[in-house]
């Protein structure tokens, strides 16, 4: 008989400090995962502050693809461009990935705007692409498209050990938090001008208008480094991300991001706990702010599987310490 398939499911932002969904832990109600951590056990913790460039889930699936780098060079533009064939196994120039986006301009700063929200379909980037094109070029920095509108995958030296914050660290923050400060990065703060301007001239940014949209006036570096050559990604299946709490916990919608993680509870957690019940090896990685949680299932003695039974873990609880 053949082995039962591993699952791991991993969950961004399941765990999330800001005011309102914070507030609104007390109010979830989560059998499914409550049931799933009484039977599994805690198997790693990645804990670090809210400072790193990298957030804890992006370093989690860093880890269990096998990738190991500094905080904010995870070279994920790298591995895009493996997987899709652009970049050859043994390339080892550095990547970057640059997200169009909405910067939004207050009295006191310029906060950065989801990416995944301004609304781009794939012949406004490829319009942008060909507009940007020549300006990266000049700085030795060579564009592609990618599979997804409003993103686009850069090679260039440049991008090697340069640390970049993730997106879904800096969305709804000032931009100069998060913008890299090496020296290094002085061409590309340049060069993030220079596309400002360019983009307050696009025909794309009239039709965005006239639609409602907000301007496409800026774009977000992120996803640099280069991939180790030969590196071997991880034996087993990749763990499957669930982004269902990432866009109310990046608005701090409590409410929005109570009921997504009820949904949660319900469908991909209770596939999970059904897995586990047919005998799977089934694993769990629970992201939040400053930690990543993986829980496996592990041998435990009788006394261990009593308890398990009846003293089950709160979910409010172990997604508060995230």
């Amino acid at each position: 008989m053949a082995e039962p398939l591993p699952r791991h499911l991993l969950i961004p932002f399941a765990g999330r400090g800001s005011p309102a969904c914070r507030a609104a832990l007390p109010t979830l109600r989560l059998p499914n995962l409550e049931a799933l951590l009484s039977r599994l056990s805690l198997a790693e913790a990645d804990t670090q502050d809210e400072s790193t460039r990298s957030p804890p889930h992006e370093r989690a699936l860093a880890r269990a693809l096998g990738i190991s780098a500094p905080d904010g060079c995870i070279p994920w533009a790298a591995l895009e461009a493996r997987q899709s064939g652009i970049a050859e196994p043994g390339d080892r120039e550095g990547w970057g990935l640059v997200s169009l986006c909405n910067w939004q301009v207050g009295i006191d700063d310029v906060v950065l705007g989801d990416p995944a929200a301004i609304e781009i379909d794939a012949a406004e980037s490829a319009a942008l692409l060909a507009a940007a094109h020549p300006f990266f070029e000049e700085d030795g920095i060579a564009l592609h498209p990618s599979p997804t509108p409003g993103r686009w995958l850069a090679r260039a030296h440049i991008f090697e050990g340069l640390a970049t914050a993730s997106i879904d660290r800096a969305v709804g923050h000032p931009i100069s938090q998060w913008s890299p400060l090496a020296h290094a990065a002085r061409p590309l703060r340049r060069l993030q001008n220079e596309m400002q301007m360019l983009l307050y001239t696009q025909r794309v940014n009239d039709d965005r208008a006239a639609r409602g949209v907000p301007p496409i006036n800026s774009f977000w570096l992120s996803g640099t480094g280069a991939l180790e050559a030969g590196l071997p990604l991880a034996d087993t299946a990749p763990p499957a991300v669930s982004d269902a709490l990432r866009v109310a916990a990046l608005r701090d919608d409590g409410l929005g991001w109570a009921e997504a993680w009820q949904a949660l509870d319900a469908s991909s957690i209770a596939t999970l706990l059904a897995d586990y019940t047919a005998g799977a090896d089934v694993t769990l990685t629970l992201c939040g702010d400053r930690t990543a949680q993986r829980y496996a299932v592990q041998q435990r003695g009788l006394v261990g599987w009593a308890r398990s039974l009846f003293d089950r873990p709160r979910a409010a609880s172990v997604l508060e310490a995230l």
